[in-house]
C-alpha cells in the first residue's frame, strides 16, 4: 500500500465522519479524523476479520473504548463491507432507531464488539476479552483459539480510574494479545489536558507489567513497526500514538473545538480542500472504496481455513466449543440441580445464604466445570463462590477457572463484561453487596447490553453485624432494582439459592445479582416443583388458614421474620399468609393476572425487608405498611441491630394490629 494510498484511505474516514457529525449536527469529529491513520493501518493490514461474518469466533476483536468518536467505527464498517452498515445508515448518525447511534451499541449494531461511551469501559472490557481468549486457547488450543484483541483509547479513557484496574490486571495476567492503541491527542472537552493531568502514560503502563511506547500517529510506517512489535511481545501493549484531534482542519485542528462539536459549514469545506477530499457529501471515490472493501474480505480465507481446522476436531470437543460460544447450557446442569434440591428436602440446610450458595456452586462446577468462571474482588473467604475442585487461574495456569481479580470491583465487573462478550465462559464474580456501588458503572452496561454475568453479593443487610453502616447496604437493592434488565434475587434459604443460581446460570440476555446473608437462615422450603417458584419472582410460601386478612411479604433474610410473625398472628386469631419474594422486579414483570394473584387480594398487606422502602409500594400499596430501614445502619451483633432497627415478628405483629380491628 504506497503513501498516497493510505492517505486517501484514511480521508475516506474523515470524509464520512465530518459529512455524518455536520449532517446531525452534534457528534465529535476530532477523533476520527485523527485516529483514521492508525484505523487504516491496523485495518488494512493487520485486523483479522471478515466484513460478511462479523461474529466469526476466531476474529480479532477490536474495540473503540473512545466510543464518542463513534463514526470512525462506522466509517469503517461501512468502507469494509458490513452489510447492515450502509451509506444511508452513515447519513442516519445520531437519529432514532439508527445502526449509527452516538455511542457504539453492540447489541444494536453487527460488528461492534461491545457498548462504549462511559470511558475507562472499553478497555476494562478488552481486558476480559483478552483474558477469555487466552483461557479458551489453553483448553482448545491454538489451531481453534488465536487472535488479538485491539483497543482504540482516548485520553479520557485512561483518566478514569477504573483503567488503572483493569491494566494492573493485564499486565499481571500477562494477557500478551491485548494491544491498547492509545490516540494521544492531548486534547479533552475543556481543552488541553495538561490543565488536569500530567501522568507519563509509557510510565505508567511499564509499571504495571506493560510493554509500552510512543510513536507518531500519522506516520504510516511506525504505525505497523509498533503493531509487529507488539504481536510478539508476551506481554500487553500500549501504543501512544501521538496525534492531532481534527487532523487537516485548517483553524480547529489540535484545539478543543474539534472534540464534540460539528466543524461548521466553513471549516468542513476548508477541512476538504486542505486534505484533497471531494466536496460532495458522504462520496467516496470509487477506487478507494474498492480497496476498503478488499480490506473487508482480505480475512475470508483465513475463516475458510479456521472453519477447516475446526471441522477436524473430534465430534464431541467441536460440540462443547460451539455449545458454550452460543452460552447454551449443558443438559448436566438441569440434571444435576433436580437431584441436589431433591437431597436438600431429605437433608434440609441450615446455613447463611452465602454458605448455601457455596454447596450450590459444587454442584455447578461438577456439572460445567471448565466454563464456569468465578472470580472474587479480594473477599474469597467471605464471598465462597469458590468450587473446591477450582484451580486458581494465573498467566502460568490459564486453565484455572477462580480468578483473583484483587481489590478492584470495577475492573472485576468491566471484565466480566468482556468475558461474556467473547464467549465460551459462564463468568461470575463476587463482593460484598453493599461495594455494588463501585462496580455500578460496569454493570449497568452489563445490563444495557444484555450481558449474562452473575454477580456474587453477600453479606446483604445490616445482618453483617459489627462492620456497620459503612459496610451495610441499605439503599442498595432498591439502587440496583431500579436499573432496567437487572435482575436482582435475595433467595431466603438453601432450596431458593439453588433455585435463584439456576435461573442466573440460564439467563443469557442480561445480569443477575444473587444477595446472600452472612448470618445462618433455617430451610423454609418443603418443596421443589419442577416449575421453579422463583422464576416468577415470588410465590405463596406458607398459606393462610382460612381466609386471608393479611398478606407478609418478605425476601431474603427477612421471610424467617414473616414466618415467625404469622404464627403470632394465628395465636391472635388472625390469618395471614406468606409470600416469599426473592425478586420484587420480578414479580412485577409478571403478567397481570398472575402478579395479582401472587400478591393476593387481603385487605393488609405489609412488607418486610432489611433496607429502605423504594420499590414496595408497587405491592403493597401506598399505604400498605413497612417493617425495614428508614436511615443507615449501626455497628453491632446482627440479633441486636434487627431489634434496634424494629425489623422483628413482633414488630411486624403490631404494625398489623394498628389496620386490623
Amino acid at each position: 500500500m504506497t503513501q498516497v494510498d493510505h492517505n486517501r484511505m484514511a480521508n475516506a474516514i474523515r470524509g464520512l465522519s465530518m459529512d455524518a457529525v455536520e449532517k446531525a449536527k452534534s457528534g465529535h469529529p476530532g477523533l476520527p479524523m485523527g485516529a483514521a491513520d492508525i484505523a487504516t493501518v491496523l485495518f488494512t493490514q493487520f485486523l483479522k476479520f471478515d466484513a460478511a461474518a462479523p461474529a466469526w469466533p476466531d476474529r480479532d476483536r477490536f474495540v473503540l473504548s473512545a466510543g464518542h468518536g463513534s463514526m470512525l467505527l462506522y466509517s469503517l464498517l461501512y468502507l469494509t463491507g458490513n452489510s447492515e452498515m450502509t451509506l444511508d445508515q452513515i447519513k442516519q448518525f445520531r437519529q432514532v432507531d439508527s445502526l449509527t447511534p452516538g455511542h457504539p451499541e453492540n447489541f444494536r449494531t453487527k460488528g461492534i464488539e461491545t457498548t462504549t461511551g462511559p470511558l475507562g469501559q472499553g478497555i476494562s472490557t478488552a481486558v476480559g476479552m483478552a483474558l477469555a481468549e487466552k483461557m479458551l486457547a489453553a483448553e482448545f488450543g491454538k489451531k481453534i483459539v488465536d487472535h488479538h484483541t485491539y483497543v482504540l483509547a482516548s485520553d479520557g479513557d485512561l483518566m478514569e480510574g477504573v483503567s488503572q484496574e483493569a491494566i494492573a490486571m493485564a499486565g499481571h495476567w500477562k494477557l500478551g494479545k491485548l494491544i491498547v492503541l492509545y490516540d494521544d491527542n492531548g486534547i479533552s472537552i475543556d481543552g488541553p489536558t495538561s490543565i488536569s493531568d500530567s501522568v507519563d502514560q509509557v510510565k505508567r503502563f511499564k509499571s504495571a507489567g506493560w510493554a509500552a511506547e510512543k510513536i507518531d500517529g500519522h506516520d504510516q510506517a511506525a504505525i505497523a513497526a509498533a503493531i509487529t512489535r507488539a504481536q510478539k511481545s508476551n506481554k500487553p501493549t500500549l501504543i501512544a500514538c501521538r496525534t492531532t484531534i481534527g487532523f487537516g482542519a485548517p483553524h480547529k485542528a489540535g484545539t478543543a473545538k474539534a472534540h464534540g462539536e460539528a466543524l461548521g459549514a466553513d471549516e468542513l469545506k476548508a477541512a476538504k480542500e486542505n486534505l484533497g477530499i471531494s466536496l460532495e457529501p458522504f462520496s467516496v471515490p470509487d477506487d478507494v472504496l474498492k480497496a476498503w472493501r478488499a480490506a473487508g474480505s482480505r480475512g475470508a480465507a483465513a475463516r475458510q481455513e479456521w472453519e477447516a481446522r475446526l471441522g477436524e476436531l473430534g465430534s464431541r470437543k467441536r460440540a462443547e466449543f460451539e455449545r458454550r460460544l452460543r452460552h447454551e447450557r449443558p443438559a448436566s446442569l438441569a440434571k444435576a440441580m433436580r437431584a441436589y434440591k431433591k437431597e436438600l428436602l431429605e437433608k434440609p440446610l441450615v446455613a447463611a445464604t452465602r454458605k448455601s450458595s457455596e454447596a450450590v456452586i459444587e454442584v455447578i462446577a461438577g456439572a460445567m466445570p471448565m466454563e464456569f468462571l468465578a472470580g472474587s474482588a479480594d473477599l474469597t473467604g467471605s464471598n465462597n463462590n469458590k468450587a473446591k475442585s477450582a484451580t486458581a487461574f494465573s498467566a502460568k495456569t490459564p486453565k484455572g477457572r477462580f480468578i483473583h481479580y484483587g481489590i478492584r470491583e470495577h475492573g472485576m465487573a468491566a471484565a466480566m463484561n468482556g468475558i461474556f462478550l467473547h464467549g465460551g465462559f459462564a463468568p461470575n464474580g463476587a463482593t460484598f453487596l453493599v461495594f455494588t456501588d463501585y462496580a455500578r458503572p460496569a454493570m449497568r452496561l452489563a445490563a444495557l447490553m444484555g450481558a449474562g454475568v452473575v454477580y456474587v453479593m453477600t453479606h446483604d443487610s445490616i445482618g453483617l453485624g459489627e462492620d456497620g453502616p459503612t459496610h451495610q447496604p441499605v439503599e442498595h437493592l432498591s439502587a440496583l432494582r431500579a436499573i432496567p434488565n437487572m435482575r436482582v434475587f435475595r433467595p431466603c434459604d438453601a432450596m431458593e439459592v439453588a433455585e435463584c443460581w439456576e435461573l442466573a446460570l440460564n439467563r443469557v440476555d442480561g445480569p443477575t445479582v444473587l444477595a446472600l446473608t452472612r448470618q445462618n437462615l433455617p430451610q423454609l422450603r418443603t418443596t421443589a416443583p419442577n416449575d421453579n417458584p422463583c422464576a416468577a419472582g415470588a410465590y405463596e410460601l406458607v398459606p393462610a388458614q382460612g381466609e386471608a386478612k393479611v398478606s407478609l411479604f418478605a425476601s431474603g433474610s427477612e421471610v424467617e421474620i414473616a414466618v415467625a410473625a404469622q404464627k403470632q398472628l394465628a395465636e391472635r386469631g388472625i390469618a395471614s399468609r406468606v409470600v416469599s419474594v426473592p425478586s420484587l422486579e420480578l414479580l412485577l414483570a409478571q403478567p397481570e393476572a398472575k402478579r395479582a394473584a401472587i400478591i393476593g387480594n387481603a385487605p393488609v398487606k405489609v412488607a418486610i425487608e432489611a433496607a429502605v422502602r423504594w420499590g414496595w409500594d408497587a405491592v403493597i400499596g401506598q399505604d400498605g405498611e413497612f417493617v425495614g430501614m428508614h436511615s443507615f445502619g449501626e455497628s453491632g451483633p446482627a440479633k441486636e441491630l434487627f431489634k434496634h432497627f424494629g425489623i422483628t415478628a413482633e414488630a411486624t405483629v403490631n404494625a398489623v394490629l394498628k389496620r386490623v380491628s
